[in-house]
C-alpha cells in the first residue's frame, strides 16, 4: 500500500483499467480525505498459546491450581484451561476477568469504567448492569496491549488476588506485550 498524503491510501488489484481500487472499495481517501476503515492488530493463536503456557508454568511454580482464560479484543474467548485440581467456579471467574480487562483496557479491580473508586453496592450494580459475564471487581484480569492497542485480555483465577494478577502480567509480558 502506498501513501499519497496524510489520509489518502491507494492500492490496485489486477488490471487498473477494469478493476476498482482497494481505496475506492474500502472508502479510503477520496475528495473528503476521511478514513472509513482502520487497520488493527489482533492476538494470534500462537501468542495466546504462549501466554497460556507461561501462565500455567507460573501457577505451577506458585503451587496453585488456576483457570486461565484468554479473550480477543472483542471479548470473545480464544483459550481456556483449568489446571488439574482447579475449582470449577474459577472457569467462570477467569473468563469474566479476561473479558472485563479487554473491555476496560486496564487491570480488573473495584473501579468503574472511568477508573473511579466503587463501593460494594456500586460494584455490584455495575456487574449487574454490564452482565455478570462482562464485568468484575475481582483482581486477576489483565489487558493485552500491543503498540498502544488493546488486543485482548487474560484472566487468572484460583490463587489469592496478588498471585492471580502476577501470573496474568507475566503471561502478557511473555509475548512482548504490555498491560499498562
Amino acid at each position: 500500500m502506498r501513501r499519497d498524503g496524510p489520509a489518502r491510501a491507494s492500492a490496485v488489484y489486477g488490471r487498473r483499467n477494469n478493476r476498482l481500487s482497494f481505496a475506492a472499495v474500502a472508502g479510503f481517501g477520496g475528495m473528503s480525505g476521511k478514513m472509513y476503515v482502520a487497520g488493527s492488530k489482533r492476538l494470534t493463536m500462537e501468542g495466546a498459546r504462549k501466554m497460556m503456557a507461561t501462565a500455567i508454568g507460573k501457577a505451577k511454580e506458585a503451587g496453585v491450581a488456576v483457570s486461565v482464560a484468554i479473550a480477543d479484543g472483542g471479548g470473545h474467548l480464544v483459550l481456556l484451561e483449568r489446571m488439574e485440581g482447579g475449582r470449577f467456579h474459577t472457569v467462570h471467574s477467569s473468563t469474566t476477568k479476561a473479558v472485563c480487562a479487554a473491555s476496560n483496557k486496564r487491570m480488573t479491580s473495584a473501579r468503574g469504567a472511568q477508573a473511579q473508586e466503587l463501593d460494594a453496592a456500586h460494584a455490584l450494580g455495575l456487574a449487574l448492569a454490564a452482565g455478570p459475564q462482562r464485568w468484575t471487581a475481582m483482581e486477576g484480569g489483565c489487558p493485552i496491549i500491543a503498540d498502544g492497542e488493546c488486543i485482548g485480555g487474560i484472566g487468572v483465577a484460583g490463587g489469592d488476588w496478588q498471585t492471580d494478577e502476577r501470573i496474568a502480567q507475566a503471561a502478557v509480558e511473555s509475548i512482548g506485550a504490555g498491560w499498562k
